[in-house]
């Protein structure tokens, strides 16, 4: 999954969430959509980056724009991060920030700090404990209070 910030065609429209993740066709583009209706502003790839633009170039814009980083943590993407893919590169952005919210999806936190200590030490939500609407409503209830 891959909910992120506002590159291409969103032109510097500050996004309140980006989301990081593998399955931008699953879980990740329920969770976009659930986090669009609970009225967050939300990056996602597979509608924000437009043909012929470098997509890390908007990954980083975005992450830039961004005030929370949701990292949906499923299977693929504890793979992505054993395999040092891109979803590193990105949780390296997001760890400089305290803004990185794990919400696991398929996998528990344990299984996650076993891949990575740093990101399951943030304080994170669970689906396997609240839908992935329930999950949303939270990120945007927090995206909407005021920056610290």
């Amino acid at each position: 999954m891959k909910l992120a910030p506002c590159p291409g065609k969103c032109l510097r429209q500050l996004s309140q969430v980006f989301s990081s993740g593998t399955d931008r066709e699953g879980s990740a583009k329920e969770l976009h959509g659930h986090l669009k209706t609970s009225g967050a502003t939300v990056w996602f790839s597979e509608e924000d980056i437009a043909l012929g633009l470098l997509q890390m170039r908007e990954v980083d814009k975005g992450l830039r724009n961004s005030r929370i980083g949701i990292v949906l943590v499923t299977p693929a993407l504890l793979e992505s991060i054993k395999n040092e893919g891109i979803a590193e590169k990105e949780l390296a952005v997001l760890f400089g920030t305290n803004r990185v919210v794990p919400v696991t999806h398929g996998v528990t936190f344990d299984e996650l700090y076993d891949v990575s200590p740093m990101l399951a030490s943030h304080s994170g939500l669970s689906t396997k404990e609240s839908s992935l609407d329930a999950v949303a409503a939270k990120v945007a209830a927090a995206a909407a209070l005021p920056a610290a």
